[in-house]
């Protein structure tokens, strides 16, 4: 159910022009901007009602449809920006709150401090529902709400991004429909690789989606074992995966706003628009 649009800022208006302004100097061929449909849904699933937005490119007509799942800090401006940017790509993107069992979005403030045990907590009992059985079936509805929806091209396959939390997400998801999602990817995703039976990893038997993933090198210092073991289980699976890591980089260096760590920058705008690169083009081969 559709409720309410949101209008590009200018500055995030002005951000996106300049991304299609690089992707033209780039040899990328690119159509005008124009400003996308921001529009907040609610999505019902097995777990009560998912407060979501819905962004797509103006114009009517079906597109390839994305699930877009976010960090630890939730559905916010700066999760919508993104969405928007690949909305101008053609895509309809769907940003579900993951916190909606618990609290309507963003789940936590900007003044959350990873730092902060009181926060820490608070943060652990948001994320306490999302199981890997319940991000699959919370998936399967957003699919599901998606294919019924007359801006999605439903005989297209439908990719899934995540970031941070959110990574782990993209392949449950895949896994939960694998027959619908056909692209996956994750950026500084965290839990890919666990000690765990629900492992996200022990889930590519089921993955039919291409996917690509990013990795911080601090993440591959605290894990290093965790690349070997995601491409030996695509391997396995006769799967496709593209597992890269990204020197210099800190965890959670594709988001913008993420906040200063002793007094240095996490987002790195370089390897973010790289990142992004590897994601547009993966899409532009799977979703078909």
């Amino acid at each position: 159910m559709a409720d309410e649009r949101h209008i590009l800022s200018r500055r995030e208006f002005t951000a996106l022009t300049v991304a299609a302004g690089v992707s033209a100097a780039a040899g990328v061929s690119a159509a005008p901007v124009t400003e996308p449909i921001d529009t907040d849904v609610s999505v019902k699933t097995p777990g009560g009602v998912c407060d979501a937005a819905l962004v797509q490119p103006q114009g009517g007509g079906r597109r390839p449809a994305v699930i877009f799942f976010p960090d630890a800090f939730g559905l916010r401006p700066t999760m919508r920006a993104m969405a928007k940017r690949l909305a101008i790509g053609g895509y309809a993107v769907l940003v579900p709150n993951p916190y909606y069992r618990s609290t309507k979005a963003p789940g936590i403030g900007p003044g959350f401090d990873f730092g902060n045990p009181a926060d820490r907590a608070k943060l652990d009992a948001l994320r306490a529902p999302l199981t890997s059985d319940a991000v699959m079936q919370d998936a399967a509805a957003y699919v599901a709400f998606l294919d019924s929806h007359a801006g999605v091209q439903p005989k297209a396959k439908i990719g899934v991004v995540g970031y941070c939390m959110g990574g782990p997400m993209t392949m449950q998801a895949a896994a939960a429909v694998p027959e619908r999602i056909g692209a996956g990817a994750s950026f500084h995703g965290g839990g890919l690789v666990t000690d765990k039976p629900d492992s996200p990893h022990l889930l590519v038997p089921k993955i039919k989606a291409q996917f690509y993933f990013g990795i911080a090198a601090n993440d591959d210092e605290k894990q290093p074992d965790a690349k070997t073991k995601l491409d030996e289980s695509f391997r396995a699976a006769k799967g496709s995966a593209k597992i890269e890591v990204y020197p210099g980089t800190l965890h959670g260096w594709c988001v913008a706003d993420m906040p200063l760590v002793a007094g240095k920058p996490i987002y790195n705008e370089p390897d973010a628009e790289r990142a992004w690169h590897e994601l547009v083009t993966l899409y532009k081969r799977a979703l078909v």
